[in-house]
């Protein structure tokens, strides 16, 4: 393996601030401290514009005062894509002949800034964010973080680069066509793209206006998961962001995922992906997951539409509104942009119509499973090599990716290892619309199973975090709703999983009430002569929460349950009442054992 850097200071989010806490670092000495080492790289290509002290200084003065806990990210270093505004900070697209300088910064932007983000600079991309190798830029290529004679990956490819390198703790990029997810898998670092239209666009430069999206590059999923959250809010003046909804399917203790046919995985030109590929599945199926074969043909179908289809014409309006003349546009864009002159608005229709069809058929594949694993993109290059076959090389890296958006799924890109030439390389997992932290979830697990380290850094892999995705609850219950028994399909018809097998606190008794069946128990607690009882806790989407409390019968309810570990959960419980004529089976310890010892019991007599 090439040799790794090691930052001068551990950039992980929580690490940082409890740095800060301590009176250790300050966000000013921390800052000069990148200063520093980021010049060691100038090779690479990252930065299009770093910001300068003067530049930096109001976001620092914005700190002053305030105790590193009053901001979720006081002083946490980020980089940001050079197609997305930063107030006062040109724009440029990579482009020589743009400079935009923007009165106001990106939506997102500004609400990282308000959470106490510091941003370092503007990162290099493919020009007009169309790429995906991060060579096509007027500042030069920019090279991968292990090796910079390799490609970075695009176009996103300064933003990646600068986490993978301990610069920058998470970086903002942009994801059409797969420009947050290929640099992410070449760079050894989790590359998120949410769900279209979850995050505000505006103060982002278009590519393709109707498929583009923020995406987020950061160090582990769960910190990507922590931006999310953070810059999810509705902005009333972006035509383009979409209502937030509960994730339609979640992941439990166990589900099933995806695998392309062997024959769909484009691995030939580097068979040692397959092997790693082949390691990704044995580690999610340790996970508790069951792999599924599935048929990818729609996918990639979909995929060819974007730069065979009409939408290129949308690359060129972009392109247009800012240059007077191609001849100003890199020559290799300008080429790719071509493709649009010679289709129709019947083309257009054409190509709405079969993408309607595939992605009815795509649909229901995924719906066969809880998410699809792929690889990120079937291998790296060198700079050398796509310089000299740029648009064939470029189309390969896009096979898994260019379908994410036409399709409307979520995706992130999570470390899967090395090939035998020392480069890192990725897999994809995705879901549906609105599924990003579900896949963030099992993306954190998964990540932690491949690798201690992070990025091309020495940096140690923190501990795991457990994630919760937003817009669900979780639900304590203890009798007919186990896994298994009668009611159960109650919660699973309503797409919920199955977090954790537990116990309650040592303070309830456990009754088994009368009438029946279904045969119901009742909780109540007991400060005096409690003791511990078993549950099951669910996850629900909170959308379909309160169809599920409607059908509860008297004299059962739903308030808080208190756990074996202390913690409390939305749970069964019993009013006093409900206990008249029923027998206490608190000496079982749950449910189960009540209900093999009542069916041996039948049996024997």
């Amino acid at each position: 393996m090439r040799k790794r850097v090691t930052p001068p200071v551990r950039l992980d989010i929580d690490h940082l601030q409890s740095l800060y806490r301590s009176g250790k670092l300050t966000p000013r000495q921390l800052l000069e401290q990148l200063d520093s080492y980021q010049c060691a790289f100038d090779d690479h290509n990252i930065w299009i514009h770093y910001l300068s002290p003067a530049e930096r200084e109001p976001f620092l003065q914005a700190l002053e005062g305030k105790s590193p806990d009053s901001l979720p990210l006081y002083g946490v270093p980020f980089a940001i894509k050079d197609n997305i505004h930063l107030k006062g900070i040109p724009t440029t697209v990579a482009n020589r002949h743009v400079r935009i300088i923007p009165e106001a910064s990106a939506f997102v932007v500004d609400l990282l800034l308000a959470a106490g983000a510091i941003p370092l600079g503007k990162t290099n991309l493919d020009q007009f964010a169309t790429g995906l190798n991060g060579t096509r830029s007027d500042f030069g290529p920019c090279g991968n973080a292990f090796d910079p004679a390799w490609i970075s990956g695009g176009s996103s490819a300064g933003s990646a680069v600068a986490v993978s390198l301990g610069l920058v703790s998470f970086a903002l990029g942009t994801d059409t066509a797969g420009s947050g997810r290929v640099p992410a898998a070449l760079n050894h670092i989790v590359g998120l793209k949410p769900t279209l239209g979850r995050l505000s666009v505006e103060g982002v430069v278009p590519a393709c206006q109707s498929l583009d999206c923020v995406s987020i590059f950061a160090r582990t999923a769960a910190q990507a998961d922590r931006i999310l959250n953070l810059t999810d809010r509705r902005n009333p003046s972006d035509p383009w962001q979409k209502c937030r909804q509960a994730p339609k399917r979640l992941i439990g203790q166990t589900f099933r995922f995806g695998v392309p046919a062997a024959e769909q995985l484009r691995l030939v030109e580097y068979p040692e992906a397959q092997a790693l590929f082949n390691a990704t599945v044995e580690h999610l199926k340790a996970l508790g997951g069951e792999a599924v074969t599935i048929d990818l043909a729609p996918f990639h179908e979909a995929a060819a539409l974007l730069y065979d289809g009409p939408w290129v014409n949308e690359r060129q309006l972009a392109v247009d509104a800012l240059v007077e003349s191609r001849d100003k546009v890199h020559p290799v864009v300008r080429e790719v942009l071509a493709v649009g002159d010679n289709l129709s608005a019947s083309d257009a229709f054409k190509a709405q119509y079969q993408l309607a069809a595939l992605k009815q058929a795509a649909d229901t594949i995924l719906a066969s499973v809880d998410t699809i694993l792929t690889p990120t993109c079937p291998a790296p290059y060198t700079i050398a090599g796509i310089t000299y076959d740029p648009v064939a090389l470029n189309a390969r890296l896009g096979v898994f990716t260019n379908f994410m958006n036409l399709l409307d799924y979520s995706a992130v890109s999570v470390p899967a290892g090395f090939l035998e030439n020392q480069m890192p390389w990725g897999v994809t997992l995705f879901g549906p619309a609105w599924s990003d932290s579900v896949m963030n979830a099992l993306a954190e697990k998964l990540h932690h199973r491949v690798t201690n380290q992070m990025g091309a850094s020495t940096d140690p892999l923190p501990t795991i975090s457990t994630l919760t995705p937003p817009l669900t609850l979780e639900i304590a219950v203890c009798g007919a709703h186990l896994d298994g028994y009668p009611l159960n399909h109650q919660l699973t018809e309503r797409g919920a999983v199955l977090v954790k097998s537990t116990q309650t606190a040592r303070r309830y008794r456990f009754h088994a009430l009368a009438g029946g069946p279904p045969y119901r128990p009742g909780l109540v607690r007991s400060e005096v002569t409690g003791t511990a009882i078993e549950v099951e806790v669910w996850r629900i989407p909170e959308d379909r929460f309160g169809t599920f409390v409607a059908g509860i019968p008297h004299p059962l309810g739903i308030g808080q349950l208190e756990l074996e570990d202390g913690t409390w959960c939305t749970g069964f419980i019993c009013e006093p009442c409900g206990i008249d004529g029923a027998t206490d089976i608190s000496n079982t310890g749950g449910w189960r054992r009540y209900m093999a010892d009542k069916a041996a019991t039948e049996t024997a007599s």
